[in-house]
């Protein structure tokens, strides 16, 4: 009997795992302490502990709170937020996952078109408001809804499995109710489910800032220059492709819109994050500023910092000062987003309808999530 492509599968991923597990028990300083706990899980437990980092010492976790004792411990030392190590190391962990996944969607046979696609979007605004719900949790300090280590699920990038899980049982819920003649399809039962998830995750934090004694404020005029930048973000650059460029998008359609929609508002939320907050929130006499530079926000990815340092060096003053140092950030990730629609093309969908369909969703992912959580955190003061 030959080897089927799930067995195969979980073979090769088996024995990785395995292999990983091996190095932890026999090398546990080289493989556990100066890789896996350095680049994965120390940023992680340096976040769900809102320390500035943490620093592994034998078998126990050590956390401090000051640069100064940061920049004076001994290495392993792991800060909240990614490196380029642990980057490439997700997205090599997302191929994978991908693989399986499409494994899983080929058993149920689902997942050809882009309205599966289309059905999921609610989902990956849903990650960022969890995790907005972390950041909340961070400033309410006892009173927190997911005190440690339960926190530790909705800190990235394990809230991305977290959204994945909820996600899946959604799936695979609308699916078996509607094969059982309770729906006429499940798209829309899986739509309205994501839609809930958001009703249910941004109306506690809304409830936060109503109660009073609460560190969580409500602050529209983010939310709406948010929305505002990245709708003229998106509209401009989908009648620029559309007018020189159509071709772009005969691959994906509508949801070619919502992927480069999903990065420009990533860039527009580092924009008004950045940028933008202390005049529109320090000006309007409300409650203080999210902490910041200024009452601004302060960029938590290699690539957001690498592109606001880059800005700083090259441009002017004048023009820092007037436009600020983010919106390279905003124009890279429209470029980007375009980019991947191109590539995209129809004979894709044709060959490997179900690859195309979760790389759209990967794709949109990335962007949708962290920018919705750069959005609601600075429209909630967290």
């Amino acid at each position: 009997m030959g080897t089927t492509p799930v067995r195969a599968y979980l073979l090769a991923v088996g024995a990785a795992v395995l292999a990983l597990a091996a190095g932890c028990v026999l090398f546990p300083e080289t493989v556990y302490d100066g890789f896996v706990w350095h680049y994965f899980w120390g940023p992680v437990q340096a976040d769900a502990n809102s320390a500035l980092c943490a620093v592994r010492e034998g078998a126990g976790t050590t956390y401090l709170y000051s640069q100064s004792e940061c920049a004076a411990a001994a290495e392993p030392v792991a800060e909240p937020g990614y490196t380029l190590v642990s980057e490439v190391g997700y997205v090599v962990v997302l191929l994978v996952a991908l693989s399986g996944v499409i494994l899983l969607l080929r058993k149920l046979n689902i997942a050809r078109d882009t309205d599966f696609f289309l059905a999921l979007v609610p989902f990956f605004f849903f990650g960022g408001a969890l995790r907005t719900v972390e950041d909340a949790d961070d400033a309410m300090a006892e009173a927190a809804l997911f005190p440690y280590p339960w926190n530790t699920l909705l800190i990235s990038p394990v809230i991305y499995f977290t959204v994945f899980a909820v996600a899946l049982a959604a799936v695979v819920g609308c699916v078996r109710l509607a094969r059982n003649g309770r729906f006429d399809g499940f798209y829309r039962p899986l739509l309205v489910v994501g839609v809930a998830l958001n009703v249910v995750t941004v109306g506690y934090l809304f409830a936060l800032s109503l109660t009073p004694g609460t560190p969580v404020d409500f602050y529209p005029q983010v939310l709406v220059a948010t929305l505002a930048l990245t709708a003229a973000a998106t509209a401009a650059t989908w009648y620029a492709t559309k007018r020189w460029a159509a071709w772009v998008h005969e691959g994906t359609g509508i949801a070619g819109l919502v992927v480069i929609c999903a990065h420009a508002l990533d860039g527009a939320a580092n924009v008004v994050g950045l940028n933008w907050m202390a005049a529109l929130v320090g000006d309007a006499g409300l409650a203080p500023a999210p902490p910041g530079v200024g009452g601004n926000l302060v960029p938590k990815h290699p690539v957001n910092a690498a592109i606001v340092d880059f800005s700083q060096s090259v441009f002017p003053p004048v023009l820092l000062s007037t436009l600020g140092d983010a919106w390279p950030f905003l124009l890279v990730k429209l470029v980007a987003a375009t980019a991947v629609v191109a590539i995209f093309e129809r004979e894709m969908f044709e060959e490997s309808p179900r690859y195309a369909v979760l790389l759209l969703i990967a794709v949109t992912a990335v962007g949708m999530g962290p920018g919705t959580r750069d959005m609601l955190r600075a429209t909630f003061g967290v």
